[in-house]
């Protein structure tokens, strides 16, 4: 399995930073650590000005890290600076300023200062109730980490979490019955309650109340959710079309271009007329078509970009492309989920997508390998 990257690049996460500050395409990153053979179960977390890459060996496991302050300086050096606390640690979240690692007896925060890594919280884990199954960071026996004081924050053990995806200000949690929670600030729809107020504590979904769900994710400011059946249902801002519904404003952007910037002709009377089509907010989960696919088995939500990966293999990208990060070969923003045809192309079938503020990761394996 090999991990792609592309998008924001400007302080060398998916690339040498000399290269380009702007990865319009999917490059290859992980030919990568050279000083251990990787097994295909590594994963990969980012951050807006980093990626953590955490490696799963014959010899063990370890955290690479690239981005600002970390290698990534050369073409030798993709996979970047090797974070030697990581040594034995199962998973990683990484933000500005703190990486945290979990271990199957401990998780800790380091805070992140070159060259010098300082520990600044840590918690043992209870082993006695151990299932042998954990559930993927920030969730943790009791509670979820937070990548910023205090680290720790309790979870009511009745609600049975399996996974937890945090947005910029909010929360989204799957239990293990596949129900939806969500709290924190709702400003932008993105709780997905129908209203604009914020929740302090988790209040479920109703309107995916009956939807089985597999897989949640949470951007800035907007939301997705994939069903058991395959389908995909997001919430929150569309400011730039990352719902995959109607934006406004890429429809005035497409029409400042037409007319050279004159603001005054950007939509006609007919279109003004014809408003309501066009969605801002997104208060309640939404049910998204994705053309010519019938099923997707992945989400994953940047800042205002969205990635989802189908059941047949394919990539589709849809919301703000400034940086390449729609992986189009193009700057464009688009609110139509499209196809990524790098990985078709190369007869690449896309197994997993991670999406960082301004960046995208993509796991992918050969359709035929060789026998």
């Amino acid at each position: 399995m090999n991990w792609f990257g592309f998008g924001f690049n400007g302080f060398g996460q998916i690339r040498p930073a000399d290269a380009t500050c702007k990865v319009n395409t999917p490059v290859l990153i992980s030919d990568v650590c050279r000083s251990c053979v990787i097994r295909s179960d590594c994963r990969v977390r980012a951050s807006w000005s980093s990626r953590a890459h955490v490696h799963r060996t014959d010899c063990g496991s370890h955290v690479c890290v690239s981005g600002f302050g970390f290698g990534s300086g050369s073409s030798e050096q993709m996979c970047g600076d090797t974070f030697p606390e990581s040594r034995g640690c199962t998973d990683a979240l990484i933000s500005e300023r703190h990486l945290t690692l979990n271990f199957t007896d401990r998780v800790e925060c380091w805070e992140i200062q070159q060259p010098q890594n300082k520990l600044v919280w840590k918690r043992e884990q209870d082993l006695s109730a151990n299932t042998g199954q954990t559930a993927p960071l920030p969730l943790v026996p009791g509670g979820y980490v937070m990548p910023r004081s205090p680290f720790f924050r309790a979870l009511c053990s009745e609600l049975c979490a399996v996974s937890l995806a945090l947005g910029t200000e909010h929360a989204v949690l799957l239990t293990s019955v596949g129900t939806v929670y969500s709290w924190g600030s709702g400003s932008h729809g993105q709780l997905g309650h129908g209203a604009l107020t914020a929740q302090d504590e988790p209040q479920v979904v109703e309107a995916l109340w009956g939807v089985p769900i597999q897989t949640v994710s949470a951007g800035s400011w907007h939301s997705a959710s994939v069903s058991t059946g395959g389908d995909l249902y997001m919430w929150g801002w569309n400011e730039s079309g990352q719902l995959g519904l109607p934006s406004r404003g890429l429809e005035e952007e497409k029409h400042r271009a037409k007319s050279g910037g004159n603001t005054e002709q950007t939509i006609n009377k007919d279109e003004k007329n014809q408003a309501d089509m066009f969605i801002s907010i997104q208060a309640f989960p939404a049910l998204v078509d994705v053309p010519n696919v019938s099923e997707i088995s992945r989400v994953s939500c940047g800042s205002r970009h969205t990635a989802a990966v189908t059941g047949t293999g394919d990539l589709y990208t849809w919301g703000w492309g400034h940086y390449g990060q729609l992986g189009h070969c193009s700057e464009s923003s688009t609110d139509e989920p499209t196809l990524v045809d790098y990985f078709p192309t190369h007869s690449m079938c896309v197994q997993d997508v991670v999406c960082g503020l301004w960046n995208t990761f993509v796991s992918a394996v050969p359709k035929h390998p060789p026998s």
